[in-house]
This record gives C-alpha cells, structure tokens and sequence, in this order.
C-alpha cells in the first residue's frame, strides 16, 4: 500500500488488500492512492489522455500495480449516489482484473469483465456496480 495523499475518507488498508486479492489471490500487487496531479501525469504518460482517471493498471508478468485517484473516485461515487466505500472496491476490482488480463476493448471482452466484477463485487457483499438505483 502507498499514500501520495493524506488518507481521511480512503477505505483501510485492509479493505483495500481484501478486495484485491478477491480477484487477484494469485498476483502480487502494488495499491497506490494518489491525488489529481499524479493521475494525470500518468494517464497522460502511459495512455496519452491529459485528465486524472480513476484507476490505472500496470502488469508486470505475475504483478502488477493498481492507482486509484481519491480526487476522481470521491467526485464519481456522489455523481452515481453510491458510498466511496462501494466504488473503491469496484474499482480495485476492476483494477486487479486489469492485471490478470482481462480487457474491454469490445463488446464481449467488456461483457466478460463486468460479469467477473460483479461475481466477485457480489462474494464481498457489494452490489451490481453497473446497476442504476
């Protein structure tokens, strides 16, 4: 786990670890919470788009790194009217997915991706991410 924020409203570092290794038991992985400026800089250097993104994914053979922007993630979760606390844990979810290879450059690899999220979402208690209420 690293911090390059200060960390009031970010889940604990055990949620956070629990809910990777929900999806990811097999691969060690690197958790780092972030602000606006470092998410940018990194999805401008690594996906050529000038905006901070919520989470970005970084394979290295059987590891890997997750980056989650608390900026993003705090503003998304009030927009769709879910808790922080849900839309972290899709998003680490998400993230390790990344990781072990899952893709959604199309319709089924998107298709296949959701329905692993939401599987594993649903062994921890978490509701369909992409179910409106």
């Amino acid at each position: 786990m690293q911090y390059a924020i200060a960390r009031s409203g970010v889940p604990s570092p055990q949620a956070l670890r629990r809910w990777a290794r929900a999806a990811a038991s097999d691969i060690t992985l690197t958790i780092r919470v972030v602000g606006v400026r470092e998410a940018q800089a990194l999805n401008h250097r690594f996906r050529r788009r000038g905006y901070a993104t919520n989470v970005l994914s970084f394979t290295y053979g059987r590891t890997g790194d997750i980056v989650l922007c608390h900026p993003v993630i705090a503003r998304e979760a009030r927009e769709q009217r879910k808790s922080v606390r849900a839309h972290y844990a899709h998003l680490v979810v998400h993230g390790a997915l990344h990781v072990r290879g899952y893709e959604h450059d199309d319709k089924a690899s998107a298709k296949r991706m959701e329905a692993a999220e939401v599987r594993v979402l649903g062994r921890l208690g978490f509701g369909d991410p992409y179910t409106v209420e």
